[in-house]
């Protein structure tokens, strides 16, 4: 009899991978090429990419794309503060729906390279004996962050348009 297939739950910090591969390579990740890669490992079960809402069409037309490709798209609306600063913050909405699967899967990826979810990570693997995938921008990881997971992949060249 042959193993069962792993079960993958994917959750994507859309602001954070875009941020961060446009500020250390200039190019956006290619999210077609890391579902291809990903799928090779398991079943996806669940894929949600976490992003926030400005009615721009660029924004719809990736949105769009990703829903494509397999992912359930969560919008939270942009808000400009009186400061001129801009708040879309999807922290507390990643790590309660991580919470809510990680009981269900045997593998949670997290694309991002915030340090805050650290905690999280070492929660969900102590708790539900899950493995952890990071997917991160080397320069712009978090040390903590590389240091909860089960295993960093750094983005590089070979995961960018």
């Amino acid at each position: 009899m042959s193993e069962p297939e792993k079960k993958i739950a994917i959750f994507v910090d859309v602001q954070n991978i875009y941020y961060t591969t446009r500020q250390a390579y200039g190019r956006q990740f290619n999210y077609r090429k890391f579902w291809n890669q990903i799928g090779y490992e398991g079943e996806i079960i669940s894929a949600t990419a976490y992003a926030i809402y400005r009615n721009d069409n660029k924004q719809i037309k990736f949105q769009d794309a990703l829903k494509h490709i397999g992912f359930t798209i969560k919008l939270k609306p942009y808000i400009q503060r009186s400061d001129g600063t801009a708040k879309g913050d999807w922290d507390v909405g990643i790590t309660i729906d991580v919470m809510e699967v990680a009981k269900e899967v045997d593998t949670v990826v997290l694309l991002s390279g915030d340090g805050d979810f650290d905690l999280l990570l070492q929660k969900i693997i102590a708790d539900y004996g899950v493995t952890t995938q990071v997917y991160g921008v080397p320069a712009l990881t978090a040390n903590s962050l590389i240091d909860a997971t089960t295993k960093y992949h750094p983005i590089e060249e070979d995961l960018l348009l």
